[in-house]
């Protein structure tokens, strides 16, 4: 059946539709009138030339012509759906389509089907239902790291070493770690039963545990430079990413320091960023409000005013008890996006000494925009810049000491990603170098052979000198 004129005329009055039934906002003030250049003079063929490709996206399309292609969609959709050799699922036509043409912008947008719109939910949210329990695998069975406190877990008596045989009467050996996390997750108020063994004991254990809000940990923190690990005066933030638990980690780590000294400032604190793929933009202003008092955050600019802003550190007391110790601030090539706005900030304004490898280079802000039982879709909505104006768009930032990992021979030439620059259809800025070079990801997980954590431990020491530590605001 060929598509009637009802249908694209309901598509195309839909899509048509002012922008303010959908979203509240301002109508932007008109554009400014500007002086027109004389008309050129016609081609001796009195033929017009082409217009060339600015010329064509700054002029707005004839109504027609999106009618025109609107019924060319709804064609195309009608002969999928009566012509393909299998009936399609018409649910997803529709998504693939919205899919494309969110994909088409940037590698950044995107839609968001339900499940996976949840799924970025719980991840940005840093809670989700479960029993707090951290988990890895070791001969194919779960074993516990550790409860984590004040949990359904922890106040059951699950162990450290503890290891998870069954769930729900299920074993749990052939499942993967992720299969096994899932389906100790699920809704709150639910109840799960753990068969556990533990070393020691003759029998399995068994504990009926109910699902609790759980705050994931986005910082972890320790005290290094010592003769022993986990001892010393250098403290150590590692902030994984920029949840809605990190602002809160950060200060609860550093309230947790100057208690565990009795007042006792350390040397200095070294904010680990290395891959940590950003998050939440908000939390990325409250992190490096924590290490400043005053100054810009970052700028954002975007197509239109709701977009752009500047966002301001502000004094308070956190700050200011930490506003003589010395800070130095670790990244790589897979720190990205809110890593990048903390790491700016703090450079701009002479707060921290960057050690380690260039940065990711994503500079752009998404918006998540609420398609309500429909997803939601993922959009570019502006650019964002350092204090000193600086775009990081596909360039990075590059640390004030460049750090580089020893790398294992069978990792070697893995390593390193170019990170924005090498995203197909990424984002440019104009007049703006991009980056055509590598940089490495590799972090070992033996803190001893961590070539860039321990340069700077020995930096903050004083083993180690460079005119770029201590970090001096002029």
């Amino acid at each position: 059946m060929r598509l009637t004129l009802l249908r694209p005329l309901a598509i195309i009055l839909a899509l048509l539709l002012p922008a303010g039934l959908l979203v509240a906002q301002d109508t932007p003030a008109p554009a400014p009138i500007e002086e027109q250049a004389p008309p050129a003079e016609p081609a001796p063929s009195g033929e017009q030339p082409e217009p060339t490709p600015e010329e064509n996206a700054a002029a707005p399309r004839d109504p027609l012509e999106i009618y025109a292609d609107l019924n060319l969609f709804g064609e195309i959709f009608d002969r999928i759906r009566a012509e393909y050799v299998d009936p399609p699922d018409e649910k997803e036509l529709i998504r693939a389509a919205i899919q494309g043409m969110l994909t088409s912008l940037d590698p950044h947008s995107g839609y968001l089907p339900p499940a996976d719109y949840d799924d970025m939910r719980e991840d940005t949210s840093g809670e989700f239902g479960g029993l707090g329990i951290e988990v890895t695998m070791e001969d194919g069975i779960i074993k516990v790291v550790s409860p984590i406190d004040d949990t359904p877990a922890a106040r059951a008596g699950i162990m450290a070493n503890d290891f998870i045989i069954e769930l729900d009467g299920v074993q749990v050996q052939g499942l993967t770690l992720d299969e096994a996390v899932a389906r100790m997750r699920g809704p709150i108020g639910t109840s799960i039963k753990l068969t556990v063994f533990r070393e020691g004991v003759d029998k399995p254990l068994d504990f009926e545990l109910t699902r609790a809000i759980i705050a994931m940990r986005a910082v972890r923190w320790s005290m290094e430079g010592g003769e022993t690990e986990g001892v010393g005066d250098v403290a150590v933030l590692r902030l994984s990413r920029f949840s809605e638990q990190a602002y809160v980690g950060i200060e609860k780590a550093l309230h947790d320091i100057y208690e565990q000294r009795d007042g006792e400032a350390p040397q200095g604190i070294i904010l680990d960023l290395r891959n940590n793929p950003g998050g939440l933009v908000d939390q990325s202003v409250y992190v490096a409000d924590a290490f400043l008092k005053q100054g810009a955050v970052v700028l954002t600019r975007g197509r239109v005013p709701e977009e752009s802003a500047r966002y301001d550190a502000q004094p308070d007391a956190l700050d200011a008890m930490i506003a003589d110790v010395p800070l130095v601030v670790l990244i790589n090539g897979g720190s990205a996006s809110a890593s990048e706005i903390v790491a700016g900030a703090l450079q701009d304004h002479k707060r921290a000494t960057l050690v380690g490898t260039r940065s990711f280079g994503k500079g752009s802000v998404q918006s998540i925009i609420s398609l309500g039982p429909d997803g939601a879709m993922r959009l570019t909505t502006a650019r964002y810049y350092t204090p000193n104006n600086r775009s990081i768009q596909a360039l990075g930032i590059t640390p004030d000491i460049e750090i580089k990992q020893v790398v294992p021979e069978e990792f070697q030439g893995r390593d390193e990603i170019i990170g924005e620059a090498g995203l197909e259809g990424h984002i440019t800025v104009e007049g703006q170098e991009e980056t055509s070079v590598g940089s490495s990801v590799y972090v070992p997980a033996d803190k001893t052979e961590d070539t860039q954590l321990q340069y700077a431990i020995r930096l903050i020491d004083g083993a180690e000198t460079d005119p770029a530590f201590p970090a001096r605001a002029e």
